[in-house]
């Protein structure tokens, strides 16, 4: 969608390309398939920079600049707990925040009353100028605005999780075992945060998937669910009638980076649910489980699975079957504004579990549901060099992707069997 300046004084012409903003249009409930257009303000200071060229709903990545709309304050440390090699980077960072920077520093309690710091006297002074917080207990969303990770990509997913709406610009340095979303090396640490923190740095924009578990949501008489399955409509469609809104309670709703996954659990049988794209009922995954993933998802256990790797600017939402009864079922890519629901097959012999970034797993029975589609929060990760340059360094340096020993060039073109005389 485009979007154009209407001169002032004139009617709004019946143009697809009217700015969608324009307070003289009514407010209509738009669907578009590459998804909704992101959030462009990260946290309460961050944003990105305004590019008055830009003209479509997703923006060039060349032009996926940070930029602060006041000096940032208040930063969030994660470290990588159980890692004693993780805790003298830390207190290095923590120090040269506070006193070089006069920062604010936030860390998760159990960070901070850990035995190695509490024994550290020297670096008491810094200790007890934390301010510390505790998952599910203290809101922080709305006082953070910087996060930087210590650790591997796991640090990246818990700062996702803490924050379910507008997410804070995000910096991490690879201090783990893969690192494949942690671009920064710590050596050069000072160098890096001061050139953030003075704004104008590239980002990639991760985008994340609005999930809801829905409980109870197929309508129920008083007669037990059969085996059945619903007539459709002919177009595909599930009847009126089927799912009732109303009936169902949304027990959980999250924002996820990586994937959502559906599997088998405990049981030996194969998994078997229906998977919906905007309530048309596209195939029946029997299997494994399945895979529902974002671009960023897409190197993780997706790729494991068979699946392409998309870089995470693209607009996408991918669906990967695990070990599927089926020779033919490969890997699909979807459009981001797609809504997907995932709900038990009627005659599946068990129940299935899913996951969400490897947390908060739960039993899906009959009559749930899982609702998926794109979220307008996305994770603004903060790039080393470009967003194109750091993920062809992280494919070719944590995957070894297409690593293989060169073929040597031939010494006399004569013995080439292609060669015309």
């Amino acid at each position: 969608v485009l979007q154009e300046e209407v001169e002032g004084g004139e009617e709004p012409q019946e143009d697809s390309r009217r700015r969608v903003d324009d307070p003289r249009w009514p407010r209509r409930d738009a669907h578009f398939l590459h998804g909704p257009y992101p959030a462009t303000h990260f946290g309460p200071k961050a944003c990105i920079l305004p590019n008055p060229t830009s003209v479509m709903h997703i923006q060039d990545p060349a032009s996926q600049r940070l930029t602060w709309n006041k000096p940032p304050v208040n930063v969030l440390v994660i470290r990588k707990i159980r890692d004693d090699s993780l805790v003298e980077p830390f207190k290095e960072l923590c120090r040269f925040l506070v006193e070089e920077k006069q920062m604010m520093v936030y860390v998760e309690r159990r960070v901070a009353d850990d035995a190695t710091l509490s024994k550290d006297e020297a670096f008491g002074s810094i200790r007890n100028q934390l301010c510390t917080f505790r998952e599910g207990y203290d809101d922080i969303s709305d006082c953070i605005d910087l996060i930087i990770c210590l650790g591997g990509d796991g640090t990246l997913l818990y700062a996702s999780s803490l924050f379910q709406g507008s997410v804070p610009p995000v910096m991490a340095f690879h201090l783990g075992s893969l690192g494949f979303l942690t671009p920064f090396k710590f050596e050069s640490y000072k160098t890096e945060v001061a050139k953030v923190l003075e704004g104008n740095a590239a980002i990639t924009l991760r985008s994340r998937l609005k999930v809801k578990v829905v409980k109870d949501m197929l309508q129920r008489t008083g007669q037990q669910l059969t085996s059945r399955e619903p007539q459709l409509e002919p177009n595909g469609l599930l009847p009126h009638g089927h799912t009732n809104s109303e009936a169902g309670k949304v027990t959980l709703q999250l924002q996820v980076l990586n994937e959502v996954v559906v599997d088998r659990g405990p049981s030996s049988y194969l998994s078997n649910v229906d998977l919906y794209l905007d309530g048309r009922l596209i195939t029946s995954v029997q299997g494994d489980g399945v895979i529902v993933s974002t671009p960023t998802g897409s190197t993780a256990y997706a790729a494991a699975a068979g699946a392409s790797m998309i870089h995470p600017n693209v607009p996408a939402i991918m669906v990967t079957p695990i070990c599927p009864h089926s020779l033919s079922f490969r890997p699909i890519v979807v459009p981001a504004g797609v809504e997907l629901m995932i709900t038990l097959s009627p005659d599946a012999r068990n129940n299935v579990w899913v996951s969400f970034d490897g947390r908060r797993r739960q039993e899906i029975q009959h009559g749930d549901c899982i609702k998926i589609t794109t979220s307008c929060y996305p994770v603004p990760s903060i790039c080393c060099h470009d967003l194109v340059y750091d993920w062809f360094e992280s494919l070719a340096q944590c995957l070894h992707w297409n690593v293989r020993k060169r073929q040597a060039r031939l010494t006399d073109v004569s013995d080439s069997s292609d060669t015309e005389n």
